[in-house]
Parts: structure tokens; C-alpha cells; sequence
């Protein structure tokens, strides 16, 4: 009985729609529909993610706290570290995505991404457990003390932790959700549906791993100590890759290129400026394609010419002699159709990719200098218990778990019925509202901290020190409207990338594709350190406190005026993401927006 699915006919249950063509089993089979992959594969990789985020979520958003008091490090330095580590994290990302794609697999990627992982937070949790391996406590809000900063070995054991815990979070980043989307065949309609639902579901898997590092493991860094706290992260991070290997037997695995598809594109691009002088054919087909038998049309991707970015199509220009050579033309010299066609698709997206990166740099603010607005802030939950600062991002969070299903099984189908595109609204739309609300949140953001610093002012205590005074008289709920704004841009933003920058790439770059998405947020983290430098450099002469940012007292710096001017940038990239997507033209999705193929 159990060898009746190996001799069934293939082309039979293809027909059929029983075998996801461009997939095997973890035998090397053609994976069946019916026994791989769907849903009750994607739930162990929901939980590699749910797991992966416990651990790892309440760095992004409470290790400032601890660069700064445990470390020494001056607030902006700390507020530095944390959105390099976030950017290196990832950056690397990218080449990841390029092992992944072409020779290491998704599946192998994401395990030894997340022994990486498990490694470097090892190395944090025994960093904070031994004095020996981290400077001696010193209060760095006393003008008098003179705290030292780690020394060259606690310095290197840091950055070895941190930077380790960066590259295998970028594995996990790069890999993990394409492969969850190769649990679906992207050609079956049905399948299609669920692909999306993954895709949000991967978001509450996400937001569930968040809100657990949000609440416990911030409280238990703050009152039980910052190696209790990585130590139970480095736990959650090893069952993740256990539950996730488990499911070895269940998954999907997309057949390997055999190519570098990365190595293709560039072929394109330098073909195409080598042959910048020849004349374009008038018509297309005269372009240069292999020949497109039963054979090949299975194993090899065949895309029909576009009348678009044509410059490109003199990658494919054949050069005829008077007596055709046996040997091949150099593919630095001559691409494939298909090929050039590729290279289009990935150039078209460049431009949505750039747009998406101040997002990430309005992101940044709030997981470094708003944490620092809520330790002057009151704190109090009820009579006896106060919520720590970090742990603000829960009450976007706790809404996002509510409205993730209902935007799924609600607002979705019904969408899908109006527009007929089987994600409700296009991911262009869905990336910008995103765009629109994160502009809002840094306004929001400006007008709370004007109210933080009159209330400070008023009650004279422009220098009070935080945590060994008692706080401003001002709930530090007041910083949830804009967490609770930029959440929701969060759910339309990010998701819509990883759905679009998935759909949209070429066959052979669809891990390398959704790092567009990674790619962004490290340059968006990357800006913000850069920005911050050059903010205080510009204002240095024109400010009392020595920057808008400078120095360790929030109270006397410029905050407001900072995330104003955050509003008003993102604002314009806004209008300029509006231009972009208007002339971008789908190759997956129906064309309801403006700028749409017509394919339907």
C-alpha cells in the first residue's frame, strides 16, 4: 500500500492538480498535494518564527537599557549599536538568501541560521551572568561618577554575541519565510488563497512570539536580571529549531536551480551594456532564446517578451556572422530572452524597494529614543504594577492579534469579491497605507513629546534623573498612540512587501526576492544612525544641549522637532511612492491599480 502514490502517472495527477510541479518531497519525489506541504506543514514554521521572535524581540527593543546601564555606552552611542545590529542583521540577510536559493536549500539554511542564533544569545546570557565579563556597576546618569565602558575582551565578547545573533537572524529572515510560501503551488487559485493567509498568519505568528518577549522576558530582564532574560530567549530559540526540524518529513522543497540566478541577472545588465551600440530589432522575436521543447519547457522558465525597460533587450541581441560558430556566445556577451526578462523584473522593483526604507527609519526611533521618553514617564499599570517601557509595543501588538484574522477572513474575501484579485487589494495598496500611516505615527509621536517636555518643564524637573527619580507626572501611555499607529502601518507595510517582492521575482529568486524586504529595513536602520549624527552635527552650534539628540538628558534635547522632521520626509516619500507605483506594471496581480498589465 505504500508504494501506490510512487506509481500513479505523474502527468495524471498533474492534471489533476494532486503534484506541485516545481516541488519534492524530502525523498526527491514529486511532493503530493494531498501529503506535503499546506497548512499543517506551514504551522511548524509558524512556530520557528513564533519561538524565534520570544527570543529575540525584546532586543530590538530593550537592550538600549542595557548598552547603556549595564555596558556604559552614552545614549545615542547605545541607541547607535542597537540599529547597527538591526541593520547588520538585515543586511545579511542578502546573501543568505543567495546560499539559500542556489546551493544550500531553505530548509538547511534556516537550521543553521538558528544555531547561530542560539549561539550568540548563549554568549549574551554569560556575558550578563559573570561580573568578570562586563564592567562594574556605576550609575552613567551621575555627572560625578566616572563608569567604565567594557574593556577590549568584555567589548569583543559583546560585539561576538551580538553580531552572531545578527547573521543568524538574518538566515532565519532570509529563508524561512519563502520557504513557508513553497508550501503552496503559487499557479494553483485555491492554493494561492492560502499562500496569503500564510503570509498574515506569518504576521501573527510574529506578533504572538512579540508579545510574550514584549511582557515576560522584558519583565524578567528588569526584575530578575538581564541573564535570566537571554537565557530564557536562548530556550525558546532552541525549541524552535527542534519543532522546525520535526517537520522534515512534511515539507515541500523547491527543486534547485542548478544556477546562480543572482549571476544571471548580472549577466543581463553587463550584456546589455557591452552591446549598448547595437540597434534594437524591431520585432522580438528576432531576440536570442533557446529553444523551447517538451523537455526543457519542463526544467527550464520561459517568460514571453514585454515592451518594457527595452534597453535591457540588448542583452539578447544575436550577432550574426557569415558562418555560424558551434561554440557558444559568453553569457556576460548573450542573455536568454527569459533571462532578460528576469533582470526587468528585478529592476522594476528596485524603485518600490527604496521607497519602503524611511518606514524602517521612523521604526528605528521608536525602539530606541521613545523607550528612553518612557523611562521619565509614569509607569503604572494599576495600584501595584508598573509596565515596563519596552513593553509598550504589546498594545500594538494585543491589536494587531485581533485584527490580523479579522483583515484575513473578513475584510480579505470580501475585497476578493469586489476586485477579483485573490488578496482583496493589491500589494501596492496595501504597502501604501503603510507608508500613510507611519508619516501619521512620527506626528503623533511629535505632539506626545512636546506634552512629555511641557509637563517636565512645569513641574521643574527639565533634570530629573530616571529610575532614582520619581517620574514626570504624565502616563507613559501617552507613547501608544504612536506605537498603536505605527503597528497597523506595520501589518499593511511589511506583510504587503513580503507577499510582493515573493510574487512578483523570478523562479530561481524567490528567497533572494523577499530580501528586498530585509534589505530595506537594514538600510532604514543603517539611515538612522547616520541621520541621528547628522542631525546633532547640524544643530551642535544652534542648541543649548549640543544637538537636538546630544547627551544622556531627553528632558533638554529636541526630540519633537526630530520626529516632526521625520513626518514631513515621510510624508514626501510618500508622493514619490505614489508616482512609483502608478507606473508599475504586475505580472501576478490583476490590473486594478493604475499602471496594471491586463491579465486578469
Amino acid at each position: 500500500m505504500q508504494e501506490k502514490p510512487e506509481v500513479v502517472d505523474v502527468k495524471e495527477e498533474a492534471d489533476f492538480q494532486l503534484v506541485d510541479e516545481n516541488k519534492v518531497d524530502w525523498k526527491g519525489r514529486r511532493a503530493l498535494k494531498f501529503k506535503y506541504g499546506g497548512m499543517c506543514a506551514s504551522v511548524l514554521i509558524l512556530a520557528m518564527i513564533g519561538f524565534e521572535n520570544l527570543g529575540t524581540f525584546s532586543l530590538a527593543v530593550n537592550s538600549v537599557p542595557y548598552f547603556s546601564g549595564i555596558m556604559h555606552y552614552s545614549i545615542p552611542d547605545a541607541a547607535n549599536m542597537l540599529t547597527n545590529y538591526m541593520g547588520t542583521g538585515y543586511i545579511l540577510a542578502i546573501p543568505v538568501a543567495v546560499l539559500a536559493d542556489t546551493w544550500i536549500g531553505r530548509y538547511r539554511s534556516v537550521l543553521i541560521s538558528g544555531v547561530f542564533e542560539f549561539v550568540g544569545l548563549a554568549l549574551l546570557t554569560a556575558q550578563a551572568h559573570y561580573p568578570s565579563l562586563k564592567p562594574p556597576l556605576c550609575n552613567i546618569y551621575d555627572i560625578t561618577a566616572h563608569c567604565k565602558t567594557p574593556s577590549g575582551g568584555q567589548e569583543a565578547l559583546l560585539f561576538i554575541g551580538l553580531y552572531l545573533l545578527a547573521f543568524g537572524s538574518a538566515g532565519v529572515k532570509a529563508a524561512l519565510p519563502s520557504h513557508g510560501a513553497d508550501q503552496f503551488d503559487e499557479k494553483d487559485p485555491r492554493e494561492e488563497r492560502r499562500m496569503s493567509t500564510f503570509f498574515n498568519t506569518l504576521l501573527l505568528a510574529i506578533c504572538f512570539g512579540g508579545a510574550v518577549s514584549l511582557t515576560f522576558i522584558v519583565w524578567i530582564q528588569i526584575n530578575k536580571g538581564w541573564d535570566w532574560g537571554f537565557g530564557i530567549g536562548t530556550i525558546a530559540i532552541f525549541l524552535g529549531i527542534v519543532i522546525f526540524a520535526a517537520g522534515l518529513p512534511l515539507y515541500r522543497f523547491r527543486v534547485g536551480q542548478g544556477t546562480n540566478a543572482f549571476n544571471e541577472i548580472i549577466q543581463v545588465y553587463v550584456a546589455a551594456i557591452r552591446n549598448r551600440n547595437l540597434p534594437l530589432p524591431e520585432n522580438p522575436t528576432e531576440l536570442y532564446e533557446i529553444e523551447q521543447d517538451k523537455e526543457a519547457a519542463e526544467e527550464i522558465e520561459f517568460l514571453p517578451h514585454r515592451d518594457t525597460l527595452r534597453f535591457l533587450d540588448r542583452a539578447a541581441i544575436q550577432i550574426k556572422h557569415g558562418v555560424q560558430s558551434e561554440k557558444p556566445s559568453s553569457p556576460w556577451k548573450l542573455c536568454r530572452v527569459t533571462q532578460v526578462e528576469n533582470a526587468k523584473i528585478v529592476l522594476g522593483m528596485i524603485p518600490i524597494f527604496c521607497c519602503t526604507i524611511i518606514m524602517t527609519l521612523c521604526l528605528a526611533q521608536l525602539q530606541t529614543f521613545s523607550i528612553q521618553q518612557g523611562y521619565t514617564m509614569d509607569t503604572t499599570f494599576t495600584k501595584h504594577f508598573h509596565i515596563p517601557p519596552a513593553s509598550l509595543p504589546i498594545i500594538p501588538v494585543s491589536f494587531l492579534i485581533i485584527i490580523v484574522p479579522i483583515y484575513d477572513f473578513i475584510f480579505v474575501p470580501v475585497m476578493r469579491k469586489i476586485t477579483g484579485i485573490p488578496t482583496g487589494v493589491t500589494h501596492l495598496q496595501r504597502i501604501g497605507v503603510g507608508l500613510v500611516l507611519s508619516c501619521i505615527s512620527m506626528a503623533v509621536a511629535s505632539v506626545i513629546e512636546v506634552k512629555r517636555k511641557r509637563v517636565a518643564r512645569d513641574n521643574n524637573m527639565l533634570d530629573a534623573v530616571p529610575i532614582l527619580m520619581p517620574p514626570l507626572p504624565i502616563s507613559t501611555f501617552w507613547l501608544s498612540f504612536q506605537y498603536f499607529i505605527f503597528g497597523i502601518a506595520d501589518m499593511f507595510t511589511y506583510v504587503g512587501l513580503l507577499q510582493f517582492f515573493y510574487s512578483e521575482a523570478p523562479k530561481g529568486l524567490k528567497s533572494t526576492s523577499t530580501c528586498f524586504l530585509w534589505s530595506s529595513m537594514a538600510l532604514g536602520y543603517f539611515a538612522s544612525t547616520i541621520v541621528v549624527k547628522s542631525v546633532n552635527g547640524a544643530t551642535k552650534h544652534i542648541t543649548s544641549s549640543g544637538g537636538w539628540l546630544a547627551g544622556n538628558n531627553i528632558n533638554r534635547n529636541h526630540l519633537n522637532l526630530f520626529y516632526l522632521f521625520l513626518s514631513i520626509v515621510s510624508l514626501i516619500n510618500f508622493f514619490i511612492y505614489l508616482l512609483v507605483s502608478m507606473r508599475y506594471k504586475y505580472r501576478s496581480q490583476s490590473p486594478l491599480v493604475p499602471g496594471g498589465n491586463s491579465k486578469k
